[in-house]
Formats: C-alpha cells, structure tokens, sequence
C-alpha cells in the first residue's frame, strides 16, 4: 500500500474519538486530538465540499435522530482566517445542517490544521466513501481526486472499495455536455444512458431522444457505434506519430541505449517509452547511460 493511505501512529486513539474516517496520513501523526464543541454559529460550509445536494427528507431524518440522541460523532473542522465564520467544514456536512435543523447551537468537532489541498482531499475521500453522491457529483469528486489531489486511478478503485472499469466508467460522466449532465442530476435521463452517450457528439439530440422514445440502452449503444464521436472519446485518437516516425525513434532508441524500446503513444500527447533489458549487468549498463 502506498504511502498516500499510511497508518501513522495515533490512529486507534483518533477513531476512538471519531469513528471511522478516511485512512490517510494526514490525520494520523502525532498531534493530540481533542474534541470541543463549537458554536454552530462560528463554522462556514466548504466551497469545495463535493456533494450539492441534501434532500430535505434526508436531513429532516437525521435531525430528528439527532433531536433524540445528539451528534453521535464529531464532524471535522480547521480554523480559517479572513472569512465570515472561524472554522471551515472539513467533513461532515450533513450533520451540521441537520444539526442546525435540529435548533442545537453547537455541535462536537475535531478541529484540525489542513492546508486548502489537504481538506480538499479529506471532503472528497469522505464523501466517495460514506455519502449518497448522485452520479454526477461521483464522477466529479473521482476527477478531483485524481486531478487536483495528484491520485491514480488504482488508488481510488483501492481507496473506495470498487473496480477500475467502474471509476472509469463513472469518470466518462464528466465528458457529457452540461445540459446532459443536469438531465442526469434531475433524474430524468439514467446514469448507464448518459455513460452510453458520453462519447457521442450529438449527446443532447440523443439524450431527448431516449427520453421520449423510452429507449433501452442497449439500443442506444447501437446508435452511438453508427454516429459521431466526439474528441473526448477514448475510441477518437488523433495520431501524432505515424508508423514509420514511431519504428524509426524505437531503432535510434535501440542503437544509442543498446536494449529494445518501444514507443507507446497515447491521448492527448501523453506516452511512454518501454525499454526492455534480459540481464541485471544489461539493466545496470542501461541505468548508467540513462543517468550519464
């Protein structure tokens, strides 16, 4: 396991406190934890809090719940300067709007020091582990995972419990136009549909069109393989390096460094070049080159 999930020293004594909470590094040194009850009035919401939407039947259940028996665990919080409020949600919401629904003035916390990328990536890891994201709101906190958090795609599969071909599958939610994607999150147009028109180029004409044609998604599968796609598909490549270019930089590759290489181009310009060796001496005369 990588260093990104660690489980440094202090953690049993933070989940006795807490609960279960996202198992990464940052909230596992040393540090004494203590939780405090703050003023409801003192914290701010998140502005990069993935999840937008609360239903009111869902928070009028929790504050009942809450009503009866309190906050029966601490929500994360880290002070915040030259903002309206003292403390910024790290994660935990959905408790404290319930808690605020529920009339409480304050609410117990776990006040921590998180630098903006660190909170971020706590809300996004306890939201993609815990909440009801809506599959828009999903596909975008993997993204943000990945993109602004610096996660690979096998990290998030392992961080969430759930198979590469499904975060990938979600992922291509992102690639739908934004009238699309409110069709999705107003639950008129189904999730499965919506990945099926992703790569699509005519994903607006064929999202009313399965709308209004009740059509299945098999069906709709059939017509996205007939019509145009668009750049943002994995099936679109666009070749930067012909054949010949691409066998002539493997043979230089192969003379100068004395191994095989090959030259794997991908979307968008990214790549890799693989270099094979048979012997550890090879290996080792290889490093040698590469470093000099």
């Amino acid at each position: 396991m990588s260093g990104k999930f660690g489980l440094g020293k202090g953690l049993a004594d933070l989940r006795a406190e807490m609960g279960q909470i996202p198992d990464i590094s940052i909230l596992t040194n040393v540090e004494r934890v203590v939780v405090k009850q703050i003023p409801i009035a003192q914290i701010g919401a998140n502005p990069d809090q993935p999840r937008k939407t609360f239903t009111e039947a869902e928070l009028s259940e929790l504050a009942a719940s809450i009503k009866e028996k309190g906050v029966l665990q601490p929500i994360l919080l880290r002070a915040v300067t030259g903002r309206p409020y003292m403390y910024e949600i790290v994660a935990g919401e959905r408790r404290y709007r319930a808690s605020k629904m529920a009339g409480l003035s304050e609410i117990p916390a776990l006040v921590k020091t998180l630098n903006d990328e660190n909170a971020m990536e706590i809300a996004l890891i306890e939201n993609v582990q815990r909440e009801n994201l809506n599959p828009m709101e999903e596909a975008a906190a993997y993204q943000n995972l990945m993109e602004k958090c610096g996660y690979e795609l096998a990290d998030v599969s392992r961080l969430i419990g759930k198979s590469d071909s499904y975060i990938r599958n979600i992922m291509r939610l992102n690639n739908l136009s934004d009238s699309v994607k409110a069709m999705v999150e107003r639950g008129e147009l189904s999730a499965s549909a919506a990945r099926t028109i992703a790569v699509a180029e005519n994903q607006e004409e064929l999202a009313h069109k399965i709308i209004n044609e009740k059509l299945p998604v098999a069906e709709v599968a059939n017509i996205v393989k007939q019509g145009p796609r668009t750049t943002k598909s994995r099936a679109y490549v666009s070749k930067t390096i012909d054949d010949d270019t691409r066998r002539d930089i493997e043979n230089r590759l192969k003379s100068v460094l004395g191994v095989a290489a090959k030259l794997v181009e991908r979307r968008g310009g990214a790549g890799q070049i693989v270099l094979s060796f048979t012997t550890r001496l090879q290996m080792q005369e290889l490093i040698d080159k590469i470093c000099k």
